[in-house]
């Protein structure tokens, strides 16, 4: 397959949520029958509900600048596939990808044929294995995993991690992962292993701290618990300085590269991974570590473009989540909001539309081109009972046409919701940017 034709294979295996088959057992057929690659470098794994993405991206940033080759594998990518599978820093190249989304295909249609799967493996089942072949074929030393959906039957967990990372436990997807606290913990528990060592940050909800807790002790881990970060100033953008003190070492003035109070946070779950990584065989300075937290770039988390009025991007998909982006939007964007909003049916809709609808000037309704994307209507009863203006349009285009309309250039066009959203976003911006290079080169 050429590149084109393995992402249209991919996708037309069905719905990365909605068809997803959770269990290990067809992952680790599958990668038997591709000389088991998840075995040809070692594994952290970073698991959560939210920042785990964020957490991931340090530490990759950080075991780099160690000097390690390292892997990067997250999940959902905004724009392109490639994002989701990087090597040293660098996203895989198109042909590769198609390179290994065939092997993994042919793998998979030889299983079925042999009668040893019953039905070829899910899409998110195929992309990982792709990034383990990739992985394999650049000789990778370290691989940061970030957890798709959970934890504990999820195809990243097939490893056996050297270091596992949990970062903020909070309500989210608890159709799969159980209705309460303690369930869907004990779900992202399950990528702590015996043999591993173990970073847990600090929880919001005590009942996730206990469950965490319990499962260190049955597989005999030692975890290592993040301590409160002092934040000592900020810049006007959002981007915190703060010391911290590990359980090895303390930390002064380290500026982070990723806006957002929350970030702090992250970034102390980091800064332990990385000194785990040190003690088991990746040796990461104190300067390669305080460079990759202050760094890394992890787009679509607080991102802000220097479009007039300005755009900021978060993928804020459940209340949490929606509270840290309403508590930078206190702090650091006293201008005029225009809220460009869509989110996922399945989502708590009513819980994010609390913490942010208020806050907006004008809110515009949108829906992204996904089975799982909530009805305008929907989101419209959600934003019931706020004193801003509410626009319904039927795509994200329309969408951001009429939030840059409304909004002065002195405001600021918010775009939340879902990653979904974010990515439609991301796209037509380097649409017109492309085009705007094209009249311009033709113009020379």
């Amino acid at each position: 397959m050429d590149y084109s034709e393995s992402v249209a294979y991919l996708y037309s295996l069905g719905h990365e949520v909605l068809s997803a088959k959770f269990r290990l057992d067809t992952i680790g057929t599958l990668l038997d029958e591709l000389g088991r690659p998840q075995l040809t470098f070692k594994s952290l794994i970073v698991a959560g509900t939210n920042g785990k993405g964020s957490t991931a991206a340090m530490i990759e940033s950080a075991a780099r600048g160690g000097g390690h080759r390292t892997g990067l594998y997250t999940s959902p990518h905004l724009v392109r596939i490639e994002e989701r599978i990087s090597v040293c820093g660098q996203q895989i190249e198109p042909e590769a990808f198609a390179h290994h989304a065939t092997q993994v295909r042919d793998a998979a249609e030889r299983l079925v044929t042999a009668g040893r799967l019953s039905a070829v493996p899910s899409f998110f089942e195929q992309v990982t294995a792709s990034a383990f072949l990739h992985f394999r074929e650049k000789a990778v030393e370290i691989a940061i995993l970030e957890v798709g959906l959970g934890g504990r039957l999820d195809a990243t967990n097939i490893v056996a991690p050297i270091v596992s990372v949990i970062t903020s436990i909070d309500f989210d997807h608890q159709d799969v992962l159980g209705s309460d606290i303690a369930q869907i913990a004990a779900e992202k528990a399950a990528v702590i292993k015996s043999g591993s060592r173990a970073v847990i940050a600090r929880q919001p909800h005590i009942a996730a701290s206990e469950v965490l807790m319990r499962r260190c002790l049955e597989v005999n881990v030692l975890p290592v618990f993040t301590g409160e970060p002092e934040i000592i100033n900020a810049t006007g953008d959002g981007r915190l300085i703060l010391n911290y003190e590990s359980a090895t070492s303390k930390y002064t003035g380290i500026l982070l590269g990723l806006r957002g109070r929350h970030q702090a946070e992250n970034a102390a779950a980091a800064i332990e991974a990385a000194e785990l990584l040190s003690e088991t065989g990746f040796p990461i300075s104190r300067e390669a570590i305080v460079k990759g937290i202050r760094f890394v770039t992890w787009p679509g988390r607080l991102e802000l473009t220097d479009h007039s009025p300005p755009l900021l991007l978060d993928g804020a998909h459940n209340p949490a989540a929606a509270r840290r982006l309403r508590q930078y939007l206190d702090e650091f964007s006293p201008q005029p909001v225009t809220l460009m909003f869509g989110a996922m049916a399945d989502k708590d809709i009513a819980g994010m539309t609390c913490e942010l609808f208020n806050r907006a000037r004008t809110i515009v309704l949108t829906r992204v081109r996904d089975p799982r994307a909530a009805t305008g209507a929907t989101m419209g009863k959600a934003a019931l009972g706020t004193a801003s203006n509410v626009i319904f349009t039927e795509s994200p285009k329309q969408a951001l046409s009429w939030a840059r309309s409304v909004t002065p250039a002195t405001g600021l066009i918010l775009v939340t919701g879902s990653l979904h959203l974010v990515g439609e976003v991301k796209r037509l911006l380097e649409e017109e940017d492309q085009q705007t290079a094209f009249v311009g080169g033709r113009n020379c």
